[in-house]
């Protein structure tokens, strides 16, 4: 199978000689392979869900030139010798090809890595425009602001699964953690990554932060952003550092970003994506049509996600910490 990928990108690219290939990282949409080919080096993604749009590769395409425009950098994606950022490849799916670069995990607990995601996520928020509906034109995802009803766990958290007595926990305190949740506010939304967690900001060689895998690119509220970034970075369900998130927040405001998280709503996204993906993985697992790599990753997210899910009392700490900042900008 994976012969016939790079089969297919060779003659796409017009790529000569041999091929080196071995697997990268892989996440819920998609797996990266890794290429040598001579002295250049590339990521060829195979894409498993819906491939990206025209106009959200475009979006990309922007996004990316602003993020280098300011400071942040981000892998440049390759067309094809027709042009296309996207490939369709056999079997239904889908390839793009992007540099590869030589990166390593960031380290958590590095005394610098708060102040460091600080700036770059201002400097991001900063560099975007307004934008009011996804790149594809349609309105905001509500994906980002808006939990599953409770019919919708119905059928995955009886299901006698291994993780069902873990999620009907979970579920208990869903009422009181999703209150304050809502739409954003239309004058506040720019163009955000949507997906900043540690797997998708890495550190090269010489030390700088490198955003990857914009496929969520889209609208948000930049104080939705940053606290959804907090927890990403900093909580889970053992340990809340938040001497990390007031050093990553005062960065952020230091740096000039916009967004503030002042009020239980901006955890709005936080919550609807952690929840939404949760019944989206849980679904997947279930189904027996789910191929079983698929499936083998997505008892991984769920298993992570039972982990990570915020409890009512860290977002109070974490709020309380988050207005303290702001309070502390001098008007």
């Amino acid at each position: 199978m994976v012969e016939e990928l790079i089969a297919h990108a060779r003659a796409a690219f017009g790529w000569d000689g041999a091929i080196e290939v071995s697997a990268g990282p892989r996440g819920a949409l998609g797996q990266i392979w890794r290429l040598e080919i001579g002295s250049a080096r590339y990521a060829l993604k195979e894409i498993f869900a819906e491939p990206p749009t025209e106009a959200s590769i475009l979006a990309e395409l922007a996004f990316a030139r602003r993020a280098a425009e300011a400071g942040v950098r981000v892998p440049v994606s390759h067309p094809d010798r027709e042009g296309r950022h996207l490939l369709t490849a056999p079997g239904g799916r889908w390839l793009r090809c992007y540099d590869w670069a030589d990166l390593r995990p960031v380290a958590l607990t590095a005394p610098d890595t708060p102040r460091q995601l600080g700036e770059l996520l201002a400097r991001l928020h900063r560099c975007a425009p307004a934008a009011v509906v996804e790149p594809d034109g349609g309105p905001p995802d509500p994906w980002y602001d808006r939990v599953p009803a409770a019919h919708e766990w119905a059928d995955v958290s009886t299901s006698g699964a291994s993780w069902t007595t873990r999620l009907a926990d979970r579920l208990r305190t869903l009422p009181r953690l999703c209150a304050a949740v809502g739409p954003a506010d239309p004058a506040r939304l720019i163009v955000c990554h949507r997906d900043l967690h540690p797997q998708n900001v890495h550190v090269d060689p010489a030390g700088a932060l490198v955003v990857v895998d914009c496929d969520e690119l889209g609208p948000a509220e930049p104080g939705r952003e940053l606290a959804r970034a907090l927890f990403d970075w900093f909580c889970d369900e053992a340990t809340t550092d938040l001497d990390a998130v007031r050093v990553m927040v005062q960065s952020y405001l230091g740096e000039g970003g916009p967004g503030r998280v002042t009020e239980p709503a901006d955890f709005s996204m936080l919550l609807a994506h952690r929840l939404n993906f949760l019944l989206d993985q849980a679904r997947l697992a279930l189904d027996p049509r789910t191929e079983h790599r698929h499936r083998e990753w997505a008892e991984r997210e769920i298993d992570e996600l039972l982990h990570i899910m915020p409890t009512p009392r860290q977002l109070a700490d974490v709020l309380a910490v988050t207005r303290d900042c702001v309070q502390a900008i001098p008007h």
